[in-house]
């Protein structure tokens, strides 16, 4: 993780490129361009300056021309602002994240398309065995009896069998 210090000099390196892009830099190669990022080292010895193009291929070409013959009044005019003791070499890169944007809209767009087919076929298809396919118990009677009655009933009825030895309560006398 970079230094708060590093992080600082790095976004201002940020804004003075592209203040010099916007109204230093004439040269008429140099297309729509805007600094994404800068990643500056821990010695703030070297810059990485991220930037996208807007347009063709051959404007991106143009421009890196534009900002490889720009790179030395960039980095003289950072090391002034700046006042720094050494004013940090400058490498300027092309952002990759927009044509990374592009190729995940082209996957997530395959893959609507495909998930329209599967629901296109789903619709009309029916399941090859029961529709549910997991096996159940059958509940026994008894269980279903031990659901009617309140909690606990059942055991109280359970132990007076137990007791009166399954007699109903109507015996007159001990049994012999």
């Amino acid at each position: 993780m970079p230094s708060p210090r590093v992080l600082k000099l790095a976004d201002q390196i940020k804004g003075i490129v592209a203040t010099m892009l916007e109204r230093r830099i004439k040269d008429p190669r140099l297309g729509f361009v805007t600094v994404t990022d800068v990643r500056l080292t821990g010695d703030s010895r070297e810059a990485s300056v991220y930037y996208t193009v807007l347009g063709s291929d051959g404007d991106y070409a143009a421009t890196a021309a534009a900002l490889q013959s720009a790179t030395g009044l960039i980095r003289s005019q950072i090391g002034k602002q700046l006042g720094l003791r050494f004013a940090p070499t400058i490498a300027f890169f092309p952002d990759v994240v927009p044509e990374s944007a592009r190729q995940l809209d082209e996957a997530l767009a395959a893959a609507r398309v495909l998930d329209a087919r599967v629901a296109e076929v789903a619709v009309g298809a029916t399941y090859a065995g029961d529709a549910d396919p997991y096996k159940h118990d059958d509940p026994e009677d008894d269980d279903e009896d031990d659901l009617d009655d309140a909690p606990g009933e059942d055991a109280v009825e359970d132990d007076a069998d137990e007791v009166t030895g399954g007699r109903a309560a109507e015996d007159d006398g001990p049994a012999r």
